[in-house]
């Protein structure tokens, strides 16, 4: 018998007889991609998805079971994604977001899932320059609040307000949008 194999992820699947996974490296193998997907699909770039998605696993490997069945490792990585990305919104925008709809059904590529760049250009041309400036600096050159500040020609305390408030604007254009 063949063992089961994941449409995301083409290798067939290392299941023990129990329906568990051998090792770490088969839970990795097995679900980084559709992990990494679902996050990318909420983050919009490759960068914060790679590290959100290194997280995830990190967070998961001490509590997580080898002996646990393949659909309990993927409930829980689920419920890890979903903490992982509510920390990493509280952090970035500072506010909680903890929905993360259609989590069980991450999108097939990247491609398909990425309009991000188009609506991230949409919400800059409607913010004011410092705003602007000060988020294409951080997230799009990934810039240190150091490095940023020092562009710019303000305090790194300022820059951090700008950064915080230009979040908080982008946020509330972006929901008014519907984007």
């Amino acid at each position: 018998m063949t063992a089961p194999c994941d449409p995301v992820n083409p290798r067939p699947l290392r299941v023990v007889r129990d329906g568990g996974y051998p090792d770490w490296e088969a839970v990795y193998q097995d679900n980084a991609t559709w992990v990494y997907r679902t996050i990318f699909a909420r983050v919009g770039n490759r960068a914060d998805a790679e590290d959100l998605t290194a997280e995830v696993f990190l967070a998961a490997l001490r509590p997580l079971r080898l002996s646990a069945s393949v659909g309990e490792v993927r409930a829980y990585l689920r419920a890890t994604a979903r903490t992982v990305l509510a920390a990493h919104w509280r952090e970035t925008l500072g506010r909680e977001i903890t929905s993360i709809e259609d989590i069980e059904q991450p999108p097939d590529s990247e491609e398909a899932i990425s309009t991000a760049p188009q609506r991230v250009a949409k919400v800059l041309q409607t913010l004011p320059d410092q705003y602007r400036r000060i988020l294409e600096l951080r997230f799009l050159q990934g810039r240190s609040v150091k490095e940023s500040a020092a562009e710019l020609g303000i305090s790194v305390s300022n820059a951090k307000v700008l950064q915080h408030r230009a979040l908080r604007l982008a946020a509330h254009v972006s929901e008014k949008d519907g984007s």
